[in-house]
């Protein structure tokens, strides 16, 4: 199926979805489209108050993987990751309730930028990026000491609200856990930000999610990440087999507006060899702060 066809099957199955009642929740709208299913903005009636549904369709995913990624983000309590409310099937889906966060997410944001008709202003600005990346590596060191790996962390499940800037992290649907670490020997996530050893089917740690958040900032500051145009499985296999050869620019050659010492900040926590990265997300945020600080005078 194509993307146009992919697309207006999605609108055509969001449509007829809109109005049902989801274990008390009325669906509204379609708020966005996950990693593996659709999420709607939801109106509570016990509560009387806007939520957010996500629905995977049953075929789409296994009840132990969906039922995974919602016990794995209700026992957490961070204020940049997303509160799940409830989880249950319905109809021939699988859904998860949670916090509805008014905003769009990074990757809108990105996109939106590039549009911009005035050339300067076509790339998400140095003190956003920084402190939208400092929340992200805030919320995953939280995770990763909750013995969870995202492995799919993007611009595409980062979440911006529109009052006050403060990010949320989204979708475990890909999570590691310590209880699911067979699944790991499948390759899942995106090949634009999984590190190498994700793409070989390897198992993840810490430093995976500090790949992947080194290219979301590469990628806000660049506006697109120095990749071949390729198909994704032909991405993937040059991540696994030569990753050295994945980024076709350095940094500072994709964007001016990354000087020295930020790339190598970059280039440090996107190395090919996880050995050679930031050990964990609580060092690279530190560098972060450092360098936020330092240059712009921002406390993150």
């Amino acid at each position: 199926m194509d993307m146009d066809a992919q697309t207006a099957e999605t609108a055509q199955t969001a449509h007829g979805l809109i109005g049902a009642d989801v274990a008390g929740v009325t669906l509204l709208t379609l708020h966005g489209r996950g990693h593996t299913g659709l999420v709607f903005t939801g109106f509570q009636r016990s509560l009387k108050r806007k939520i957010a549904v996500k629905l995977v369709p049953k075929e789409k995913t296994t009840a132990r993987r969906f039922l995974d990624e919602a016990e794995v983000v209700a026992v957490m309590n961070h204020p940049h990751i997303v509160t799940v409310f409830d989880v249950g099937e319905f109809r021939e889906y699988l859904y998860i309730t949670m916090q509805l966060v008014d905003g769009d997410s990074l990757q809108t944001l990105i996109k939106r930028k590039l549009r911009h008709p005035v050339p300067s202003q076509r790339r998400v600005d140095l003190p956003t990026a920084l402190r939208t990346v400092a929340h992200t590596l805030d919320a995953l060191a939280y995770a990763h000491k909750a013995g969870v790996v995202h492995q799919d962390v993007k611009p595409g499940n980062i979440l911006i609200e529109r009052e006050g800037g403060r990010s949320y992290l989204v979708d475990f649907g890909i999570a590691r856990t310590e209880l699911t670490e067979e699944d790991s020997l499948f390759v899942h996530g995106t090949p634009l930000y999984m590190p190498p050893e994700q793409a070989r089917g390897e198992v993840t740690d810490a430093r995976a999610d500090v790949f992947a958040t080194g290219a979301t900032l590469w990628e806000c500051l660049s506006g697109t990440l120095p990749v071949p145009r390729l198909p994704s499985i032909k991405l993937v296999g040059i991540k696994a087999r030569r990753p050295w050869d994945f980024f076709e620019q350095t940094p500072s050659e994709s964007s001016e507006r990354i000087d020295r010492e930020l790339e190598a900040i970059i280039q440090k926590a996107t190395a090919s060899y996880r050995e050679d990265r930031y050990a964990d997300c609580t060092e690279f945020l530190g560098k972060i702060r450092e360098y936020a600080n330092n240059r712009l005078g921002l406390a993150l």
